[in-house]
């Protein structure tokens, strides 16, 4: 795990969210409160959701005859500059608390490496990172899949040279 994590508050703006994310190497944050505990976690997916809200996407049925059933198709109306700019306006000053995904998956520092590739394999979640807290819900770092990765591959490469 990577134990210097940058975190948000759920009280910050989601244009300072969105600023620091632009400046980073990740793309999420874990949104912690005052006591430093896992409140939430906040990535660049929810953030891109502000800019296209399902309500603003037209569904519109059409029938081709000799077609029975009708097809949908959607067409975005969301994506204009203007909208883009007044769903920033809209938005910007609002807290990340509003965006955040508020049920996130944690796992402990004892946590085994099969349940931590488990997690982040799973297909219907789709995690990316996950959040190490203790028992009280306390950030103490995160393992994101990338670390999954190079650990693996870092293990595969000393079995190699223990081979060789």
């Amino acid at each position: 795990m990577t134990t210097d994590v940058e975190t948000v508050h759920p009280d910050d703006e989601i244009s300072e969210v969105l600023i620091r994310l632009a400046t980073a190497d990740f793309n999420g944050f874990p949104v912690v409160d005052d006591d430093e505990r896992v409140v939430g976690i906040v990535t660049q997916h929810d953030l891109v959701h502000i800019f296209q809200p399902s309500d603003r996407t037209l569904w519109i049925p059409v029938g081709f005859p000799p077609f029975l059933e009708t097809l949908e198709y959607a067409i975005d109306l969301s994506w204009d500059d203007l909208d883009t700019e007044l769903d920033l306006l809209k938005h910007a000053g609002k807290p990340v608390r509003t965006v955040m995904t508020a049920d996130v998956v944690t796992v402990e520092p004892e946590t085994d490496f099969d349940r931590i590739l488990d997690l982040l394999a799973d297909d219907e979640r789709d995690i990316n990172r996950l959040p190490v807290v203790d028992d009280d819900g306390r950030l103490l770092g995160i393992v994101a899949r990338q670390d999954v990765l190079r650990a693996v591959r870092d293990e595969r490469r000393a079995a190699d040279e223990r081979v060789a």
